[in-house]
Order: structure tokens, then sequence, then C-alpha cells
């Protein structure tokens, strides 16, 4: 018996309607991101959201006393010690973000660019380079402290033995070089991110561009710098904006190495810490300020959100200018 014919109208019936296909993209939407948002809600809004609502408020320890509007913001802006506290804090955290672009990215761009010459050996020296930043962070935040001791560290031993000794000194002890040693050792650590970054816009270049621009009679450096440089403007513009929001977030290290109260004599301190401290209490004092800790957080949160939106409206222009 042979099947009947399809007719335009019969066909049409056959397929799904529109309907039932968006109905259908609804609900896979929902299987895949529900959880992930559910969890995003749970631990990132609800958090921020809690911490606004608490810098309105007055603090007796855990104790909620009142509304206070925006007493809190007033304290930490205009009364001893919160004003200085907070200076000192941000000021370091601004260090922080010069070194580690100076530093950390300036090398890995340098690294980059030797790994994109395809030299011999240049996937070993990518899993080296990458290798500090899959340790742990309390790992790394005490080998360098043992390294960087005063007494049977190995960095002053090295000093010594190459008649180095006037260089040694308390690394980690010295307010004049406690910082700075705290931002060099987080650039150790991650600068296989930033350098596979800048490799991976390196290579997306076209070849096209590179042998046009050689066969004009460009040189190596000529190359890099109006050809290459140009067209890493993305891969910048996502290293800058994390820099300095890791840079502004900056806890892990300084509370392993030097503890919470940012020491030694607040040398090390950054925003972090000091949220942490007016919010949970120092080990010494016990003393904590919820609202005062949470309009640090609050602070905190309008100004990465405020300096990454703008530095990301400003970097995408650039990048736009170049192309």
């Amino acid at each position: 018996m042979t099947p009947p014919a399809l007719t335009p109208r019969s066909v049409a019936r056959l397929r799904p309607s529109r309907l039932s296909v968006r109905a259908g993209r609804r609900l896979w939407l929902l299987i895949f991101l529900g959880p992930a948002t559910a969890l995003f809600a749970a631990f990132v809004t609800y958090p921020i959201l809690s911490a606004l609502a608490f810098s309105f408020y007055r603090w007796e320890g855990i104790g909620r006393r009142g509304f206070a509007g925006l007493h809190n913001f007033v304290r930490l802006f205009a009364t001893y010690p919160y004003s200085q506290l907070l200076g000192n804090a941000f000021w370091h955290n601004v260090l922080v973000f010069i070194v580690t672009m100076l530093v950390q990215n300036g090398i890995a761009l340098a690294l980059a660019l030797l790994l994109a010459r395809g030299a011999w050996g240049t996937k070993v020296y990518r899993v080296i380079f990458f290798l500090p930043v899959t340790l742990s962070l309390i790992i790394v935040g005490f080998l360098w402290a043992l390294f960087l001791n005063p007494i049977f560290g190995i960095v002053n031993k090295l000093l010594t033995s190459a008649g180095l000794a006037f260089l040694a000194r308390p690394w980690l002890g010295d307010s004049q070089t406690a910082l700075l040693t705290l931002t060099l050792i987080n650039a150790w650590r991650w600068i296989g991110f930033p350098t596979i970054v800048f490799l991976a816009g390196i290579n997306a270049v076209p070849d096209e561009y590179l042998e046009a621009a050689r066969l004009d009679g460009a040189g190596e450096w000529q190359v890099t710098r109006h050809v290459i440089f140009p067209l890493l403007a993305p891969a910048v513009t996502i290293i800058v904006l994390l820099t300095f929001i890791g840079s502004f977030n900056w806890f892990e290290l300084p509370y392993v190495v030097q503890g919470v109260s940012g020491g030694p004599n607040r040398s090390t301190d950054v925003l972090s810490l000091l949220f942490y401290r007016m919010a949970f209490g120092e080990v010494d004092t016990g003393l904590q300020d919820i609202g005062i800790g949470s309009a640090i957080a609050v602070l905190m949160f309008i100004l990465l959100v405020a300096v990454s939106a703008i530095g990301a409206v400003l970097l995408r222009r650039r990048e736009v200018e170049l192309a």
C-alpha cells in the first residue's frame, strides 16, 4: 500500500510551531542557566545587597541598633582614625595596581613576544611560566615567608654568598619594603596568566600582516610596534581591567603573610584587609563595627564598578581607533 502524498498543508502540520520552539528554548535556557543564576544570586547578589543595607544601620558588636542613614559613611571619611586608615589602605591599593601593571604585565608581554617566536622548548616554557598560577596562594605565601626570613631565608643567604650582604634585610618586616615585596610575590605568582593572554593575542595576528610589513622593509621592532601592539588592544583591555579589579580586591596574600593588621605598622594594609578588620575585628583587640565595615565594602563595590565601566569604555574606544 503506497503512503499518501504529502501536501504543503500536511507538511506545515508536521512542523513545530514557532511558539513551541520558543518555549523549548526557554526551557533549556532555564535548565542550564537556572542553577548558575541561583548560585550567583545567593553568594554574590545577596551579600552585596546585605552589605548595602547594613551600611545604613548603627551596630554594637553583631547587634543592629537602629537606622543611621549615611552616618557610617560620614564617620568613615571625617572621623579619626577611620579616615586615615581608609586613605592609607586606598593608596596602597593604587601602588599595588601601578607596580603590577609595570612589573607583572610588562614582563608578561616581553615573555609572550619571546614565546611567539617559536624557539626551542616553547611549550615547556609555557608550562613553567604558568605553573605558579596553579599553586595554592596559602602555599605560595608561606613558602615566600620562609624564603624571605631575615635569619635563615634563602634570599638573604644568596645575597650574602654573592657578596651583596649590604642588600640583605628583613623584607617583610621593614615597612619600607614590605608592600613592594608582597606585590612582587603576587606578580611572580600571576605572571603566567597575562603571558598566556598576550601570547594568544599575538598568535591571532594574521601572518599576512606580518609578512606584508617585512616585505615593506620593516624591522622586527617596527613590526612589533606598528602591527602587533595595535592588534593586541583587546588583550590589553582584558589584562588592564582584571589587574585593576584584582589589585583593589587584594586580600589573600597580605592576610596569609602579614595577618589581618596589615603589618608592619599598617604598611601592607589594603581596603580588603581594612574591611575585614572593621567588620570582624582584629585578633588582638577584637573591636568591630559592622556598619563601618559595610560602608567600606559598598565604597569598594562602587569604585570597582565605576572605574571598570569607564575603563572598559575608554579602552574599547581605543581599540576602535587602533583598528
